[in-house]
């Protein structure tokens, strides 16, 4: 079973991407912790808009987002987390962690995780990012529905860009 799985079975909105890369899945589980993702002027404008951090992003630093490890199996997974009302300016987020992420169950809040799995065959690796998102009452799924539908294409933009900045990272070795 998979972290996420583990983490988040259930969910209200869900987002993948995938990438084939060039490389070992140790090469890629490198590449995937060492990427500046801030390296891509598109993620940088996207954060900028969005009031992120815009300077040296690499995974393990997305904690200056309040996103929390949740979970790491070498070559294989890293799980995020986060938990606020993500459709409001500040977030309101959360204090959460792997050892209360599972339990967190506020009413008007909404959980995240964000996960990147790698699955080697062959000598190349396929570099999947999904996120899952559920909404802790009905309030939140209409406000969170209401903002996933304008952020869901800017979301999935930084996401395919983060993966092709691991890919071109693990490829050149």
């Amino acid at each position: 079973m998979m972290l996420i799985d583990e983490f988040m079975p259930k969910y209200d909105f869900r987002e993948s991407h995938d990438i084939k890369i060039r490389a070992k899945a140790g090469d890629v589980f490198r590449a995937l912790n060492e990427t500046d993702l801030c390296d891509s002027w598109i993620i940088r404008t996207l954060f900028f808009m969005r009031g992120l951090p815009t300077r040296k992003m690499k995974l393990s630093e997305l904690k200056k987002m309040r996103f929390e490890m949740l979970g790491i199996i070498e070559d294989k997974e890293v799980l995020l987390g986060l938990a606020g009302k993500f459709w409001r300016i500040k977030g309101e987020l959360q204090k959460v962690n792997s050892g209360n992420f599972r339990e967190f169950d506020k009413d008007g809040f909404a959980k995240a995780v964000w996960d990147f799995s790698l699955d080697e065959e062959s000598g190349e690796t396929r570099l999947t990012t999904e996120t899952r998102i559920e909404c802790l009452d009905e309030a939140s799924r209409k406000s969170f529905g209401f903002y996933w539908n304008f952020i869901k294409p800017f979301s999935g933009i930084i996401r395919m860009e983060m993966l092709k900045a691991v890919k071109t990272n693990a490829e050149r070795g």
